[in-house]
């Protein structure tokens, strides 16, 4: 595969720190750990009627990165351009309680919080690796 064809469509819930640490986890793969091998795609505007984000996850790739056990970005995805590839799922990972904890400023993130953060980064490499 060439560059970039691979999306990464990371929860926008702010209910939960799951959702704070799938988007975090999202950024430091397409950032630090995998530039220029994959694109985050943007769950809100992908819901409210975005054609590019929509086009894309059809004729690429899907790694769906969930924060809880709603599963708004795989649900997102098969409705509006089929299936996803793959699904990171925080609470399988850091266990439901901490995916399930109330949401945490990022100002207010402690060393621990990073750490978790990592751990999913990794999981998300691993899946992005795979098919890549």
């Amino acid at each position: 595969m060439d560059e970039k064809e691979v999306g990464i469509l990371a929860c926008s819930g702010e209910e939960c720190l799951g959702g704070t640490i799938s988007r975090l986890a999202t950024r430091r793969v397409i950032e630090l750990l995998r530039p220029n091998r994959a694109v985050t795609l943007c769950l809100p505007l992908y819901i409210a009627g975005g054609e590019e984000e929509r086009a894309f996850a059809r004729d690429y790739p899907v790694i769906a990165v969930e924060g809880c056990g709603k599963h708004c970005s795989t649900r997102a995805t098969e409705k509006f351009s089929g299936k996803v590839h793959d699904t990171v799922e925080v609470a399988e990972i850091l266990g439901e309680g901490v995916a399930l904890a109330k949401t945490v400023s990022t100002r207010d993130f402690t060393a621990e919080h990073q750490d978790m953060v990592k751990i999913v980064a990794r999981e998300i490499c691993a899946r992005l690796d795979a098919i890549v």
